[in-house]
């Protein structure tokens, strides 16, 4: 049995309400079951509860056993003076206040719908499952689910904001900067996303304003920046860049200490740094306030013909600086630009939008839904279970919902887990 349960229980009045009585035999009617406290203190403010024709106004405490009031040290600390009701899941002591008065006591283990109880351990018994509802997952209403993911996707755009607020911050609210640390991020994907991101944070983005008209000195600012310009190799464009760094480090004072390594190992060589950075030059020198389009832009076609960038010449015919290729165009495709936008674009236009006091959940719902759904091991298991990934709305909702709910077996704050309970 598990406290979570018990909160459960008595948050939806999953009992038999008549003929309710304390473990001392006094009759209880619940008015109100109080204001939820997931935070330190009692687990439920402000509670109404008659017991033996008192009206009694409080706080309510839940334990699986009576004795965990002890094992919790509740009897020396103040914040559980006004509990007016101890619910437990099987009384093994009286619980005392301060004035040696007892606590009033409801035992649940005897009252609980059964239904509930059953279904309950289906869930929580075999935790050797995917997800734990994924017998019961298909038969969920479609209603429920849709108005879920809603709230999922909200959820995973807040988590995502969080980082927004603190590059914020640290760049006193210059938006440009933030979009640029963010696109940084995401140009490096998961393998360099991080050394990418603190590249993007050891400068100020005003050098990337100063320099951007000239494409030689930009490229040179974020390939030294990124300390792909140290050793020596035998092509005119190097040196070229290794001059232009040289210059700029002593012109604006900068250094790459900060930076983490830039890693090749396991790249497809479309998705090599070295692409990625000159495709990411191109955007800043062909798109001078880049923040203002991205949040004017009304539709994924608006942002598709603003990224629609490819690399510098010299990277035409090169994957690395040691080595030619056969040439070809190296542009961002498609699917590379879903990702800026999923990782990148909505979350920023959702907390720009938020800043502003707007409501902007309608255009981001559907510049989300117009692209497809992302292909992982999680969209894959769910539409096993049913057809339900259908843009990246979904996708993004469902990875809310593994990582946040199933994994750690939260079923019982799950919209899903909570309609399920209810059958």
């Amino acid at each position: 049995m598990q406290e979570d349960f018990l909160h459960y229980i008595w948050k939806h009045k999953k009992v038999q309400l008549t003929n309710l009585k304390t473990t001392r035999g006094e009759n209880i009617t619940i008015n109100a079951v109080g204001q939820y406290n997931q935070n330190s203190g009692p687990d439920f403010f402000n509670a109404q509860v008659r017991i033996a024709n008192q009206l009694w106004a409080g706080n309510v405490e839940i334990h699986v056993k009576s004795s965990d009031w002890f094992l919790h040290n509740h009897e020396t600390d103040q914040a559980y003076d006004n509990v007016i009701l101890h619910v437990v899941w099987e009384h093994d002591i009286d619980v005392f206040r301060k004035d040696n008065s007892v606590i009033p006591t409801l035992e649940l283990s005897h009252i609980v719908n059964q239904d509930i109880l059953g279904t309950y351990n289906k869930l929580f018994i075999n935790n050797s499952k995917w997800i734990n509802c994924e017998d019961s997952f298909a038969r969920v209403d479609d209603f429920v689910v849709d108005n879920w993911l809603e709230r999922l996707y909200v959820e995973r755009l807040e988590r995502k904001s969080s980082t927004i607020e603190n590059i914020l911050k640290t760049t006193k609210n210059d938006w440009e900067a933030v979009l640029f640390q963010m696109l940084c991020k995401n140009f490096g994907l998961k393998v360099n996303g991080e050394a990418f991101f603190s590249l993007g944070q050891s400068f100020r983005f005003s050098i990337v304003r100063k320099t951007r008209s000239n494409i030689m000195q930009l490229e040179a600012l974020l390939f030294g920046q990124a300390g792909l310009l140290e050793g020596d190799f035998e092509n005119a464009y190097f040196e070229n860049l290794k001059k232009d760094y040289a210059f700029l480090k002593q012109k604006f004072h900068i250094e790459n200490s900060t930076v983490l390594p830039i890693h090749f190992f396991r790249l497809r060589p479309s998705n090599f740094p070295t692409i990625r950075l000159s495709q990411l030059t191109n955007l800043y020198h062909l798109q001078d306030n880049l923040f203002s389009k991205v949040i004017e832009a009304k539709n994924i076609d608006d942002i598709y013909k603003l990224f629609k960038v490819n690399t510098s010449k010299f990277w035409e015919a090169h994957y690395t600086f040691q080595k030619s290729s056969k040439p070809t165009v190296k542009s961002l495709s498609k699917s590379f630009i879903d990702l800026l936008v999923i990782n990148t674009i909505i979350p920023i236009k959702f907390w720009y939008a938020m800043k502003q006091g707007e409501l902007a959940e309608t255009s981001i719902f559907n510049l989300a839904k117009s692209m497809p759904s992302e292909k992982n091991n999680i969209i894959k298991a769910f539409n096993e279970l049913k057809q339900i990934a259908h843009s990246s709305f979904e996708s993004q909702a469902l990875i809310q919902l593994k990582t946040v709910y199933c994994a750690k077996h939260k079923c019982l704050e799950c919209a899903i887990g909570n309609q399920l309970l209810s059958e």
